[in-house]
């Protein structure tokens, strides 16, 4: 049976607390609120971690979970809300268990565990004093739990480790309602908690190091090249299990992180030493490839069904524009999922955190990080221009001329990119530039899908045998995509 997986926001705080304090009365936190009877659970846990602890490391957690009323496995991670973790929830039933671990929760976290073996690193059981809290139209809002703790440490040295703390989640209420309850449970008692989840306290894991949050103030060129790496590293992470499982914009969100990476490794030539970064860059774009052939197709796909939903379509057009597409669309994913589950893309992550976290100086590496990225800003941008004062060499609609428009989107991409890798250093000149490439870009980028789209149109007019009806059609699309390419390089000219 295939996983039924449940995802959710976890929005809570986490309070120490000495035990057998008493709970307060939190019928004060509603107005004209009711608090549910106290339910006591026992609640056994098994989490799953690398031997170095990467899930850890990295904020994240997977555990098998018996007790209370869900039951099952979950995997917590991290976050942009505030005081939130993405939570994803497979009941027993629903999660077929491979060697102890489903399959489904592996690929989930492959990215970040690579090579290491996923085993038991800690028991956690928690006696655990659930009370609900009503609003007064009867919506529970929020759950206030008290837990007495007993974790061990499965890892070498590890011992027990006993505690008592609050929780206090949100169900439906609001983000008023959290910053009151931090207020009134700190009042009765309630300290900040020592650690982020009961697995880092149990095993005593801490966020790794060597990810670059801060940028020094006088920063080097080589601080400025580690920062953004750690940065699209991690969007990078972020967006592997969703690509997996082909979630809305992940593809696409997957993609850009990759030639950000690459970008970076390309725009800073001289910052880390080449015969490290040269293997990194090419790497990357195989991913891209790979990432590209379906985020394609994707934007193909969503172009072609707006198009014929302002059209009375013949059937035999619906199947060769939507229905075929879809099955090269299945078949891109599975080319996606197939690269994700390689030694070669796993390779890959581990030499991107090498250049990360042991990196090979370059000869620009201790330069200042504005001096250097004044330089590579100003040579993408100087490549940009003179690609479009080629362009004035061709006549317009040219062959030649819309190749060079081609050309011109790739330098404003790439100048784009390399401002926006200076952007940490917080100067106007840089915003400016990549401002000005993202407007090219985004103009010459609709011009190129439609252009592809349209070349697309013909190879189906040529090679699938359609009705006359099915053909004026396509004629009429084909004629508003030619509409929507040309406004899209009027509005380029105007820049």
């Amino acid at each position: 049976m295939s996983p039924a997986p449940q995802e959710s926001l976890e929005i809570e705080l986490k309070f120490d607390v000495e035990a057998g304090l008493p709970a307060p009365d939190l019928t004060d936190l509603v107005p004209d609120g009711v608090v549910g009877k106290p339910t006591t659970y026992l609640l056994e846990a098994t989490y799953y971690d690398t031997a170095d602890t990467a899930l850890a490391a990295n904020r994240i957690t997977l555990r098998r979970r018996t007790g209370g009323t869900d039951g099952g496995w979950h995997l917590k991670r991290p976050s942009t809300v505030e005081s939130a973790r993405r939570e994803l929830a497979i009941g027993f039933d629903d999660a077929p268990e491979d060697d102890g671990l489903p399959s489904y929760l592996r690929d989930q976290v492959v990215a970040v565990a690579r090579h290491g073996e996923l085993n038991p690193v800690a028991t956690i059981t928690t006696d655990r004093t659930v009370t609900a809290i009503f609003d007064a139209d009867g919506h529970e809002v929020a759950v206030f739990c008290e837990d007495l703790v007993s974790a061990e440490s499965l890892l070498p040295g590890g011992g027990v480790n006993r505690w008592a703390e609050w929780e206090f989640e949100l169900v439906e209420g609001t983000m008023d309602l959290l910053k009151r309850a931090k207020a009134y449970l700190r009042a009765a008692g309630a300290q900040t908690a020592s650690s982020t989840s009961k697995l880092a306290r149990a095993i005593g894991s801490q966020p790794l190091e060597t990810d670059v949050r801060v940028l020094p103030k006088k920063a080097t060129a080589l601080d400025l090249v580690r920062y953004e790496l750690a940065l699209h590293r991690k969007a990078l992470l972020t967006y592997d299990p969703l690509a997996r499982e082909d979630a809305p914009d992940a593809v696409h969100q997957m993609r850009v992180a990759a030639r950000k990476v690459r970008s970076i490794l390309t725009s800073y030539p001289e910052v880390l030493d080449r015969a490290a970064a040269q293997p990194v860059s090419d790497e990357l774009r195989e991913l891209g490839e790979v990432l590209g052939e379906a985020r394609d197709i994707e934007v193909q796909l969503e172009t072609n069904e707006l198009l014929l939903s302002r059209e009375n379509a013949p059937e035999d057009l619906v199947t060769a524009l939507i229905d075929a597409e879809r099955v090269r669309h299945r078949r891109a994913l599975k080319s996606v999922r197939y690269a994700l589950s390689t030694t070669r893309y796993l390779t890959l992550l581990d030499d991107l955190d090498s250049l990360i976290e042991s990196p090979q100086p370059g000869i620009d590496a201790d330069r200042p990080a504005r001096d250097v990225a004044a330089e590579a800003v100003g040579a993408s941008y100087k490549r940009l221009t003179a690609a479009q004062r080629k362009l004035r060499k061709h006549d317009s609609w040219s062959p030649e001329w819309v190749e060079q428009l081609h050309t011109i989107r790739k330098r404003a991409k790439a100048a784009r990119y390399t401002a926006e890798s200076a952007a940490p250093l917080r100067r106007a000149s840089f915003d400016n530039a990549g401002r000005v490439a993202k407007k090219i870009q985004t103009h010459l980028g609709t011009f190129q899908d439609t252009a592809v789209n349209r070349e697309h149109l013909a190879e189906v007019a040529g090679r699938v045998p359609l009705t006359g009806a099915a053909m004026f059609t396509l004629g009429r699309i084909d004629a508003r995509e030619e509409t929507r390419g040309r406004k899209a390089v009027k509005a380029y000219r105007r820049l």
